[in-house]
Protein backbone atom coordinates (compact mmCIF):
# COMPACT_ATOMS: atom_id res chain seq x y z
CA UNK A 1 0.00 0.00 0.00
CA UNK A 2 2.31 2.44 1.08
CA UNK A 3 4.76 1.42 -1.82
CA UNK A 4 1.63 1.93 -4.19
CA UNK A 5 0.90 5.49 -2.42
CA UNK A 6 4.77 6.47 -3.53
CA UNK A 7 4.07 5.79 -6.99
CA UNK A 8 0.58 7.22 -7.30
CA UNK A 9 2.25 10.48 -5.54
CA UNK A 10 5.39 10.67 -8.06
CA UNK A 11 2.94 9.93 -10.94
CA UNK A 12 0.37 13.03 -9.58
CA UNK A 13 3.87 15.79 -9.17
CA UNK A 14 5.24 14.83 -12.88
CA UNK A 15 2.05 15.10 -14.38
CA UNK A 16 1.38 18.74 -12.61
CA UNK A 17 4.71 20.22 -13.58
CA UNK A 18 4.23 18.43 -17.20
CA UNK A 19 0.90 20.31 -17.64
CA UNK A 20 2.08 23.71 -15.90
CA UNK A 21 5.66 23.52 -16.41
CA UNK A 22 7.70 26.66 -15.36
CA UNK A 23 9.76 27.70 -17.95
CA UNK A 24 13.57 29.29 -16.79
CA UNK A 25 12.01 32.50 -18.05
CA UNK A 26 9.59 32.53 -14.86
CA UNK A 27 6.75 32.62 -17.69
CA UNK A 28 4.43 29.39 -16.97
CA UNK A 29 3.31 27.43 -19.61
CA UNK A 30 -0.67 26.82 -20.03
CA UNK A 31 -1.14 25.25 -22.70
CA UNK A 32 0.36 24.12 -25.93
CA UNK A 33 0.80 27.91 -27.16
CA UNK A 34 0.21 30.17 -24.12
CA UNK A 35 2.24 31.29 -21.53
CA UNK A 36 1.67 33.93 -18.50
CA UNK A 37 3.02 34.84 -15.43
CA UNK A 38 0.46 33.45 -13.15
CA UNK A 39 0.45 33.71 -8.75
CA UNK A 40 2.99 36.31 -8.94
CA UNK A 41 4.26 36.78 -4.92
CA UNK A 42 5.58 40.11 -5.54
CA UNK A 43 2.81 42.63 -5.50
CA UNK A 44 4.58 45.95 -4.76
CA UNK A 45 4.28 48.66 -7.05
CA UNK A 46 7.66 48.33 -8.97
CA UNK A 47 6.62 44.32 -9.40
CA UNK A 48 3.47 45.64 -11.19
CA UNK A 49 1.72 45.20 -8.28
CA UNK A 50 1.56 41.48 -9.47
CA UNK A 51 -0.15 41.50 -12.42
CA UNK A 52 0.10 39.00 -15.08
CA UNK A 53 0.98 38.85 -18.34
CA UNK A 54 1.32 36.30 -20.78
CA UNK A 55 1.48 35.01 -24.22
CA UNK A 56 0.21 33.26 -27.23
CA UNK A 57 2.70 32.33 -29.61
CA UNK A 58 1.09 31.16 -33.13
CA UNK A 59 2.99 29.40 -35.84
CA UNK A 60 5.03 32.91 -37.38
CA UNK A 61 4.28 35.28 -34.60
CA UNK A 62 3.03 36.10 -30.79
CA UNK A 63 0.34 37.98 -29.44
CA UNK A 64 1.11 39.58 -26.22
CA UNK A 65 -1.59 40.04 -23.20
CA UNK A 66 -0.56 43.68 -21.13
CA UNK A 67 2.65 44.64 -20.74
CA UNK A 68 2.90 45.56 -16.96
CA UNK A 69 4.01 48.54 -15.33
CA UNK A 70 6.77 50.44 -16.87
CA UNK A 71 9.63 49.98 -18.94
CA UNK A 72 11.89 48.51 -16.78
CA UNK A 73 8.82 45.62 -16.45
CA UNK A 74 8.34 45.72 -20.05
CA UNK A 75 11.69 45.10 -21.10
CA UNK A 76 11.46 41.94 -17.71
CA UNK A 77 8.51 40.25 -19.77
CA UNK A 78 10.28 40.67 -23.16
CA UNK A 79 13.31 39.11 -21.83
CA UNK A 80 11.04 36.63 -20.39
CA UNK A 81 9.01 36.24 -23.65
CA UNK A 82 12.60 35.66 -25.56
CA UNK A 83 13.75 32.88 -23.16
CA UNK A 84 10.28 31.44 -24.15
CA UNK A 85 10.43 31.97 -28.43
CA UNK A 86 12.42 34.52 -30.58
CA UNK A 87 9.56 34.44 -33.10
CA UNK A 88 8.53 38.06 -34.15
CA UNK A 89 5.60 39.85 -31.40
CA UNK A 90 3.14 41.06 -34.13
CA UNK A 91 0.41 42.04 -31.20
CA UNK A 92 0.01 44.17 -28.45
CA UNK A 93 -3.21 43.26 -26.49
CA UNK A 94 -4.19 45.94 -23.03
CA UNK A 95 -6.95 44.19 -21.53
CA UNK A 96 -7.86 47.37 -19.70
CA UNK A 97 -6.55 50.96 -19.24
CA UNK A 98 -4.69 50.87 -15.33
CA UNK A 99 -0.57 51.48 -15.42
CA UNK A 100 -0.03 48.05 -14.20
CA UNK A 101 -1.37 46.49 -17.10
CA UNK A 102 -0.07 49.43 -19.61
CA UNK A 103 2.84 51.05 -19.42
CA UNK A 104 5.13 48.43 -20.56
CA UNK A 105 3.33 49.24 -24.30
CA UNK A 106 5.93 51.62 -25.44
CA UNK A 107 8.87 48.95 -24.85
CA UNK A 108 6.94 46.76 -27.57
CA UNK A 109 5.86 49.68 -29.65
CA UNK A 110 8.89 50.41 -30.11
CA UNK A 111 9.54 46.94 -31.98
CA UNK A 112 6.85 47.68 -34.61
CA UNK A 113 4.26 46.07 -32.80
CA UNK A 114 0.45 46.77 -33.37
CA UNK A 115 -1.29 47.72 -29.70
CA UNK A 116 -4.75 46.41 -29.64
CA UNK A 117 -7.78 47.77 -26.97
CA UNK A 118 -11.17 48.26 -26.67
CA UNK A 119 -11.67 51.56 -27.79
CA UNK A 120 -13.03 52.55 -24.27
CA UNK A 121 -9.89 51.57 -22.93
CA UNK A 122 -7.79 53.63 -25.70
CA UNK A 123 -9.92 56.70 -24.40
CA UNK A 124 -9.37 55.95 -20.67
CA UNK A 125 -5.62 56.38 -21.75
CA UNK A 126 -5.33 59.21 -23.31
CA UNK A 127 -7.38 61.03 -20.72
CA UNK A 128 -5.37 59.59 -17.78
CA UNK A 129 -2.44 58.68 -18.85
CA UNK A 130 0.01 61.20 -18.89
CA UNK A 131 -1.61 62.63 -15.13
CA UNK A 132 -0.91 59.03 -13.74
CA UNK A 133 2.53 58.83 -14.94
CA UNK A 134 3.50 62.60 -14.11
CA UNK A 135 2.40 60.94 -10.23
CA UNK A 136 3.50 58.04 -10.34
CA UNK A 137 5.23 58.12 -6.77
CA UNK A 138 1.04 58.37 -5.65
CA UNK A 139 0.91 55.17 -6.81
CA UNK A 140 3.76 53.84 -4.56
CA UNK A 141 6.26 54.11 -7.54
CA UNK A 142 9.57 55.68 -7.51
CA UNK A 143 11.59 57.74 -10.43
CA UNK A 144 13.95 54.85 -10.48
CA UNK A 145 11.11 52.22 -10.95
CA UNK A 146 9.93 54.43 -13.97
CA UNK A 147 12.72 55.29 -15.41
CA UNK A 148 12.47 55.49 -19.40
CA UNK A 149 9.05 55.05 -19.43
CA UNK A 150 7.03 56.35 -22.06
CA UNK A 151 3.29 56.16 -23.27
CA UNK A 152 2.19 54.48 -26.32
CA UNK A 153 -1.53 54.10 -26.72
CA UNK A 154 -3.52 51.75 -28.98
CA UNK A 155 -3.03 52.15 -32.21
CA UNK A 156 -6.35 49.58 -33.03
CA UNK A 157 -9.61 49.52 -31.29
CA UNK A 158 -12.56 47.62 -31.40
CA UNK A 159 -16.17 47.97 -29.95
CA UNK A 160 -17.34 44.40 -29.58
CA UNK A 161 -15.18 41.44 -30.65
CA UNK A 162 -12.06 40.76 -32.98
CA UNK A 163 -10.46 37.03 -34.22
CA UNK A 164 -6.89 37.55 -35.16
CA UNK A 165 -5.44 34.41 -36.42
CA UNK A 166 -1.75 33.51 -35.30
CA UNK A 167 -0.85 30.83 -37.80
CA UNK A 168 -3.80 28.95 -37.77
CA UNK A 169 -4.80 29.62 -33.80
CA UNK A 170 -7.57 31.67 -33.51
CA UNK A 171 -7.45 34.24 -30.56
CA UNK A 172 -10.70 36.46 -29.73
CA UNK A 173 -10.66 39.53 -27.94
CA UNK A 174 -14.19 39.53 -26.35
CA UNK A 175 -15.87 42.99 -24.92
CA UNK A 176 -18.77 41.61 -23.05
CA UNK A 177 -19.62 44.58 -20.84
CA UNK A 178 -18.48 47.47 -18.35
CA UNK A 179 -16.80 45.38 -15.43
CA UNK A 180 -13.55 46.36 -13.72
CA UNK A 181 -13.19 49.22 -16.20
CA UNK A 182 -15.93 50.74 -18.88
CA UNK A 183 -13.17 49.54 -21.65
CA UNK A 184 -11.96 45.93 -19.82
CA UNK A 185 -11.50 42.99 -22.28
CA UNK A 186 -10.78 39.04 -22.45
CA UNK A 187 -8.87 37.37 -24.82
CA UNK A 188 -10.34 33.46 -25.50
CA UNK A 189 -7.94 30.79 -27.11
CA UNK A 190 -10.55 28.21 -28.34
CA UNK A 191 -8.68 25.61 -29.19
CA UNK A 192 -7.00 25.38 -25.83
CA UNK A 193 -9.42 26.27 -23.34
CA UNK A 194 -7.53 29.40 -22.15
CA UNK A 195 -8.94 32.89 -21.11
CA UNK A 196 -6.94 35.71 -20.35
CA UNK A 197 -9.54 37.58 -18.09
CA UNK A 198 -7.76 40.52 -16.87
CA UNK A 199 -8.72 42.52 -13.94
CA UNK A 200 -12.06 41.50 -14.44
CA UNK A 201 -11.11 38.38 -12.00
CA UNK A 202 -9.01 38.70 -9.00
CA UNK A 203 -8.47 35.31 -7.31
CA UNK A 204 -6.59 34.72 -3.92
CA UNK A 205 -6.09 38.91 -4.13
CA UNK A 206 -8.63 42.01 -3.20
CA UNK A 207 -9.64 43.47 -6.34
CA UNK A 208 -9.76 46.81 -7.21
CA UNK A 209 -13.25 48.19 -7.58
CA UNK A 210 -13.72 52.18 -7.61
CA UNK A 211 -13.97 51.57 -11.81
CA UNK A 212 -16.22 49.19 -11.62
CA UNK A 213 -19.40 48.67 -12.95
CA UNK A 214 -21.01 46.16 -10.04
CA UNK A 215 -23.96 44.99 -11.69
CA UNK A 216 -22.10 44.98 -15.01
CA UNK A 217 -19.64 43.16 -13.68
CA UNK A 218 -21.98 40.16 -12.29
CA UNK A 219 -23.01 39.59 -16.04
CA UNK A 220 -19.48 39.80 -17.40
CA UNK A 221 -18.41 36.96 -14.91
CA UNK A 222 -21.96 35.00 -16.04
CA UNK A 223 -20.65 35.54 -19.26
CA UNK A 224 -17.03 34.12 -18.87
CA UNK A 225 -18.46 30.87 -17.12
CA UNK A 226 -20.72 30.50 -20.33
CA UNK A 227 -17.42 30.11 -22.15
CA UNK A 228 -16.65 26.78 -19.51
CA UNK A 229 -12.54 27.64 -20.04
CA UNK A 230 -10.47 25.00 -18.61
CA UNK A 231 -7.74 27.29 -17.19
CA UNK A 232 -8.21 30.86 -16.33
CA UNK A 233 -5.29 33.58 -15.97
CA UNK A 234 -6.83 36.55 -13.87
CA UNK A 235 -5.25 40.24 -13.92
CA UNK A 236 -3.99 39.15 -10.53
CA UNK A 237 -3.33 35.65 -8.62
CA UNK A 238 -3.44 31.93 -9.43
CA UNK A 239 -4.35 30.18 -12.72
CA UNK A 240 -8.04 29.53 -12.27
CA UNK A 241 -11.51 27.91 -12.88
CA UNK A 242 -14.83 29.11 -12.64
CA UNK A 243 -14.82 28.39 -9.14
CA UNK A 244 -12.66 31.63 -8.35
CA UNK A 245 -15.40 33.24 -10.92
CA UNK A 246 -18.39 32.63 -9.00
CA UNK A 247 -16.16 33.31 -5.48
CA UNK A 248 -14.97 36.70 -7.34
CA UNK A 249 -19.53 37.36 -7.98
CA UNK A 250 -19.74 36.77 -4.88
CA UNK A 251 -17.32 39.04 -3.38
CA UNK A 252 -18.22 41.99 -5.13
CA UNK A 253 -21.98 41.96 -4.17
CA UNK A 254 -20.75 41.41 -0.52
CA UNK A 255 -18.20 44.09 -1.10
CA UNK A 256 -20.40 46.32 -2.39
CA UNK A 257 -23.78 45.93 -0.46
CA UNK A 258 -21.49 45.85 2.78
CA UNK A 259 -19.71 49.42 2.11
CA UNK A 260 -22.86 51.03 0.73
CA UNK A 261 -24.68 50.40 4.33
CA UNK A 262 -21.52 50.96 6.18
CA UNK A 263 -20.45 54.57 4.18
CA UNK A 264 -24.68 55.46 4.50
CA UNK A 265 -23.78 55.62 8.28
CA UNK A 266 -20.13 56.51 8.91
CA UNK A 267 -17.64 58.40 6.40
CA UNK A 268 -14.45 57.56 8.81
CA UNK A 269 -12.38 55.45 6.87
CA UNK A 270 -10.63 53.60 9.00
CA UNK A 271 -13.54 52.29 10.54
CA UNK A 272 -15.13 51.46 7.15
CA UNK A 273 -12.46 49.35 6.58
CA UNK A 274 -11.85 47.95 9.78
CA UNK A 275 -15.78 46.62 9.29
CA UNK A 276 -15.42 45.22 5.56
CA UNK A 277 -12.13 43.49 6.74
CA UNK A 278 -14.34 41.61 9.47
CA UNK A 279 -17.07 41.09 6.77
CA UNK A 280 -15.30 40.10 4.13
CA UNK A 281 -13.43 36.42 2.95
CA UNK A 282 -10.21 36.61 3.83
CA UNK A 283 -7.67 36.79 0.89
CA UNK A 284 -3.88 36.85 0.96
CA UNK A 285 -3.25 39.47 -0.97
CA UNK A 286 -4.07 43.18 -1.89
CA UNK A 287 -5.60 44.09 1.23
CA UNK A 288 -4.93 47.81 1.02
CA UNK A 289 -7.12 47.54 -1.80
CA UNK A 290 -10.21 47.09 0.49
CA UNK A 291 -9.70 51.17 1.33
CA UNK A 292 -8.42 52.33 -1.94
CA UNK A 293 -12.07 51.37 -2.81
CA UNK A 294 -13.86 52.70 -0.25
CA UNK A 295 -12.36 56.25 -1.15
CA UNK A 296 -12.60 56.16 -4.84
CA UNK A 297 -15.54 54.38 -5.09
CA UNK A 298 -18.08 54.79 -1.98
CA UNK A 299 -16.86 57.85 -0.33
CA UNK A 300 -15.65 59.84 -3.61
CA UNK A 301 -11.87 60.47 -1.77
CA UNK A 302 -8.40 61.28 -3.70
CA UNK A 303 -6.37 58.27 -2.33
CA UNK A 304 -3.65 60.56 -0.85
Amino acid sequence: MKKLLTIWLVVSLVTLFTQFAYSESGLVQISNHVYSYVDVKDGSPAFSYGANAGIIIGKNSILVVDTLVSAKEGNRLLSDIRAVSDKPIRYVVNSHYHLDHTFGNAVFAGLGTDIISHVNCAEAMKKSAVDTLANANAYGLTPEDMEGTKLAYPNITFTDKVGLYLGGLQVDLIYISPSHSKGSIIVQVPAEGVVFAGDSLFTDFHPYMADGDIANWQEALDSIIALNADKIVPGHGPLSTNKDLVDMKAYIAAFDKKANDLTAESNEVGYIVAELKKFMPARSRGEGLIQANIQGKYLKVENK
